[in-house]
């Protein structure tokens, strides 16, 4: 596979006309740098306890460290997403990507907390070049392979999350934690090179020559004129704020007694969760199929069956290690199936309904991270397992709601109109 070929569109490499049709490479390609951006905003989660002990931050609020980088998301949700569909796809991807690297080295040579949060909050912001390849992919690709495409490219960015807390483990163990920053600095530097040689030219922005104050406007009325995009929103915001309140706190019980784990150890819990992201890359082909409503109920008792399994910790670790695949399964199938259904909504602004559902993906996480660490400190971890699963109960009382609704409306269409 050579740049030109993916450049020009050939049909058996490259990526096609914008919306005729999206190749497996380009596929990858998008799945590789989404995974590489996200993992940006996980690598602290591991590394939580030597943070705190090399820039002297008190345990208690360790978990701002993840708070800041997830308020910086949301705020690049708000603001940057949106111009996918006002400027050129390729360069804004590109430029994200090569300032993310600067945010790292910020990061990697922190002296001072105050230094290091502000490095993290420029990391979150331009992480979210994410939600702009997603957008990318799901506009190149065919009506019909959209969920597919989406599938494809989301399974790198759960694959970018759950190998983030193992590459940075295990990083940090070799030279510290400033070394996963650095590292990673490298690494996006190029992966900005490559893309904006080989990205081919998007579709043409839908709101090109308007202004920025109109195209936030019209991301906020969205939300109502959308009602798909409302509801996938809060899932978005229980789903996730569900996955950060096992990882942000799981390392806190197994680098103590009586388990003392080393962060490479606590990291390769994250590959566990690859393995169950990976099964859910058949999300994407159910939604296109019509199954996107089933496809998350069953997620989402998946997920909180996941979390009596987690339980189980101080039983064995492979009930934690079940648990792990049995939640980020649930979590990916249920949002590749969300993206899926919003842009098939309003293909036309597909940047801004994936940037306006991510902000409530930012918000759960954070939330999620912060609750954590508080009930864990107060109730240990039995009490993170009864939020989790409290978490994880709402968000399948929330489908049931849907869907009862869902089929109301349907008999009331069937029911036929009495004679006049």
């Amino acid at each position: 596979m050579t740049s030109n070929d993916l450049a020009r569109g050939n049909p058996k490499t490259g990526a096609g006309p914008a919306g005729h049709g999206l190749s497996s490479a380009m596929a990858l390609l998008l799945a590789l740098a989404c995974g590489l951006s996200v993992a940006n905003i996980y690598f602290a989660q591991p590394l939580l306890d030597a943070m705190a002990q090399d820039l002297g931050i008190a345990p208690a609020a360790i978990g701002m460290v993840v708070t800041f980088t997830q308020i910086g998301y949301a705020f690049g949700l708000i603001l940057i997403v949106p111009l996918g569909d006002l400027w050129d796809r390729r360069r804004l991807i590109a430029g994200q990507i090569a300032l993310s690297a600067t945010g790292l080295v910020v990061v990697g040579t922190a002296s001072h907390a105050a230094v290091l949060l502000a490095g993290l909050t420029l990391v979150g912001v331009l992480a979210v070049v994410v939600q702009i390849l997603v957008a990318f992919a799901a506009t190149l690709a065919t009506p019909d392979g959209r969920g597919r495409a989406i599938g494809t490219v989301t399974s790198g960015v759960v694959g970018g999350i759950l190998l983030a807390r193992f590459a940075s483990g295990a990083l940090a163990d070799i030279g510290g934690w400033r070394t996963v920053y650095l590292v990673s600095a490298g690494l996006m530097l190029a992966m900005a090179i490559l893309l904006l040689r080989v990205l081919p030219r998007g579709p043409h922005a839908a709101m090109a020559g308007s202004s920025y104050l109109s195209l936030l406007r019209s991301t906020a009325a969205l939300f109502a004129e959308e009602p798909i995009l409302r509801e996938r929103a809060l899932f978005a915001f229980l789903i996730f704020a569900d996955l950060n309140v096992f990882w942000t706190s799981i390392v806190l019980p197994l680098s103590a007694p009586p388990f003392v784990l080393s962060h490479t150890t606590i990291g390769l819990l994250g590959v566990a969760g690859f393995a169950g992201a990976l099964g859910a890359r058949n999300a994407g082909r159910l939604a296109d199929l019509g199954w996107a409503q089933r496809t998350t109920g069953l997620s989402l008792m998946l997920m909180l069956a996941a979390w009596g399994a987690i339980a189980c910790l101080h039983v064995s670790l492979w009930f934690v290690v079940a648990g792990v695949i049995m939640l980020d399964l649930g979590l990916q199938a249920v949002h590749v199936t969300s993206q899926s259904l919003i842009v098939a909504a309003r293909p036309d602004a597909a940047s801004r309904l994936v940037g306006g559902y991510m902000v409530f993906y930012s918000i759960g996480s954070a939330a999620g991270a912060i609750a954590a660490t508080m009930v864990y400190a107060m109730m240990g971890w039995s009490g993170v397992c009864m939020l989790g699963s409290g978490i994880s109960a709402a968000a399948l009382l929330v489908w049931v709601i849907n869907a009862s609704r869902m089929q109301e409306a349907a008999g009331c269409a069937l029911t036929p109109s009495p004679p006049r």
